[in-house]
């Protein structure tokens, strides 16, 4: 679900860009609006960033392969890494260094009415956009806040486009309200501090996305209401009688890794055990089924190994152990 709605959410605004894009630039060659330059670069930039989703996506459905066993699920991570470099570095630096330009060396503006018409339409196309994609994002974002939508989705696709779509609306807004103030006053500097607006706020929202998308690349764990059914659906009570400790890990979107180390009776044989691991997985595909690759271990519950707490050298990122320091 969350694959067809974040294409659908992309293919729109996709859509709606190159549209916006292509009318921006022919308002910026009649008015010489260095926010309109900035906005049609924009546009370009968020285009590319759309056809970058895309092409995530795609890769990511590559069957796995013995070099990569687990698949290329986070493909879909590293290109919503790669969106947030360009909106960075085409959109935002390149508006502040325009807007720069403007304030240094203003000119009059000519033909105000094509960017004023432009900029209505780019609202009203991004509207609908925005909306496309606020619409697929509910579908999954539950009781959820949007701020812990964006946070804790793991499907990066709804989030990139719902901020860049926010951040499109906001530098419309942005742009007119230079356009305006420049025709108001007659002093063109205006325009040059819209563009500067808009910069600023591509940067704002670039950020955001790397800080995000690093996080999914690093590695996230599932989330809490995940965790709470693998953890009920490992446990039966009879041969399985708890975990001893459990490490998740989101190898894409939709695919999740669990490893759990579980506790079985001293005296089950080692059919029992087999059998009990294979019910145990079997429950936990059934309670979540984006768990994909499960590997539990048997092991003997010990109380006294319990007390001394986690072992740092059995956990990834732990101290070296001696002897192998570099």
């Amino acid at each position: 679900m969350s694959a067809s709605g974040g294409t659908k959410a992309i293919v729109a605004a996709l859509a709606a860009n190159l549209a916006i894009a292509v009318a921006k630039f022919v308002a910026f060659l009649f008015s010489g609006s260095s926010s309109m330059l900035a906005e049609s670069v924009h546009s370009l930039a968020d285009s590319g960033n759309q056809a970058l989703l895309l092409v995530g996506g795609k890769r990511a459905r590559r069957q796995a392969t013995p070099q990569h066993p687990f698949g290329y699920g986070r493909e879909r991570y590293i290109y919503a890494f790669l969106v947030s470099i360009v909106l960075f570095s085409v959109g935002g630096m390149f508006a502040l260094y325009e807007g720069y330009e403007k304030i240094k060396h203003p000119h009059e503006l000519t033909n105000w009415y094509w960017p004023v018409g432009v900029l209505v339409f780019a609202i009203i196309a991004e509207t609908f956009s925005f909306r496309t994609a606020i619409k697929e994002s509910n579908l999954l974002r539950g009781q959820r806040s949007w701020k812990e939508f964006v946070r804790h989705s793991k499907a990066p696709e709804l989030p990139v486009v719902l901020l860049e779509d926010l951040g499109a609306l906001v530098g419309l807004i942005l742009a007119l309200g230079g356009v305006g103030m420049a025709l108001a006053t007659g002093d063109s500097v205006w325009d040059g501090i819209g563009t500067l607006c808009i910069g600023v706020l591509l940067i704002l929202i670039a950020l955001v996305l790397a800080v995000e998308t690093k996080s999914l690349l690093l590695g996230e764990a599932a989330g809490a209401e995940e965790t709470r059914k693998i953890e009920a659906a490992v446990v039966d009570g009879d041969t399985v009688t708890r975990i001893i400790h459990m490490r998740t890990l989101h190898i894409g979107p939709e695919e999740l890794l669990v490893a759990a180390k579980i506790a079985v009776r001293h005296d089950d044989t080692a059919a029992e055990i087999a059998s009990a691991i294979d019910a145990a997985e079997s429950r936990i595909r059934e309670a979540v089924p984006i768990a994909r690759v499960i590997y539990l271990e048997p092991d003997v519950y010990s109380e006294t190994e319990a007390a001394k707490g986690p072992d740092p050298l059995a956990t990834p990122g732990g101290p070296a152990p001696h002897g192998t320091e570099h």
